[in-house]
């Protein structure tokens, strides 16, 4: 039986801790605008006592040991209500053997990040069964300008207690908005497009791809039967990003054979890497696993901005069409 952390409530404590990279890393007026953000909502914002900790250049993290003490700090702490990663990065893996998951599965509530996070929230459903959070990041209420939608789904996810429908932002950004705020460039958004049209019903599993396909062979890998995959992948290899998208892919639907996946939502590929609606269709038509199931591409999430925030182990449900094209879910 799945665990479903409570929903958010006005004076409720949050708590900042980096199980990837530090919140070194990050920018004086940037951690400011993040915190007056979550303020100004209604929540109280403390930190993990290693979050600035930062090991050297290559890791730009904490030990291992001090990652996984906020950690455990944070889901011991009565009253923490949720937990939110400062950023992304590498290595997030390094602590998944050191956890506690007994501890977490005993004090249930929120967890969120995105990109290298995947690992971790993935990796805490599969051991004790309790939903988790792919979004936003505490780095990301640090955007001076558009963020709007991203804030929308936040506080839809974690503040309501009702199924939530996907619309497309009416925007989108990849700038590297975390080194220039001021000079932002925004692109109209022509929404979401159905690769493979049908209808599915499953539970959610994904995150970064090329993240989730490390979990593959361990005791951390979520069961992908019956499931409804978000995924997406940043664009740090460039061109190349169809070929490492393709390989991952398969990778995962090998780790599947016998399971079914019954539907498919990808995120919006980063501009470097000039994917678009041919490249995608390549790509899935390449693959009888997906000849049968619905498949969206171009999905509010990933390493673009803005993004909406699911529920790993959640219950989604989709449509595609010609005439529709339609994301609900629920944690």
């Amino acid at each position: 039986m799945k665990i479903i952390p409570r929903k958010l409530k006005i004076g409720d404590e949050i708590r900042i801790i980096a199980p990837s990279r530090s919140m070194k890393i990050l920018k004086e007026d940037v951690v400011k605008l993040a915190t007056q953000r979550l303020e100004k909502i209604g929540l109280k914002v403390t930190f993990g006592k290693n979050v600035m900790k930062y090991k050297d250049e290559d890791y730009k993290c904490a030990t291992i040991e001090e990652r996984i003490e906020d950690l455990h700090e944070a889901f011991e702490d009565n009253n923490v209500k949720a937990i939110i990663t400062v950023i992304g990065g590498y290595n997030v893996n390094q602590i998944l053997e050191y956890i506690d998951y007994k501890l977490i599965q005993e004090n249930p509530k929120i967890i969120c990040g995105f990109s290298d996070i995947t690992a971790l929230v993935n990796a805490i459903y599969t051991k004790t069964n309790m939903i988790t959070y792919l979004g936003v990041q505490f780095f990301s209420f640090g955007m001076k300008y558009g963020f709007d939608y991203s804030m929308e789904y936040f506080k839809k996810m974690f503040f309501e207690n009702k199924e939530i429908q996907v619309v497309s932002s009416k925007q989108w950004s990849n700038d590297k908005w975390l080194k220039n705020q001021e000079e932002r460039k925004f692109i109209n958004n022509k929404g979401m497009k159905v690769v493979n049209s049908g209808k599915a019903e499953g539970k959610i599993i994904g995150g970064n791809l090329c993240t989730l396909n490390l979990l593959q062979g361990t005791e951390y890998m979520p069961d992908l039967d019956n499931s409804i995959l978000f995924i997406e992948d940043d664009g740090e290899t460039g061109k190349a990003f169809i070929k490492e998208f393709d390989r991952n892919l398969q990778s995962l639907l090998h780790c599947a054979k016998g399971k079914k996946i019954k539907g498919l939502v990808i995120g919006r590929a980063e501009q470097v890497s000039e994917m678009n609606y041919d490249k995608w269709k390549k790509i899935i038509e390449s693959k009888s696993e997906l000849q049968n199931i619905p498949i969206i591409i171009d999905a509010d999430i990933g390493h673009t901005t803005p993004i909406f925030t699911f529920p790993i182990g959640g219950d989604a449900n989709i449509v595609a069409n010609d005439e529709k094209i339609e994301i609900k879910f629920k944690d």
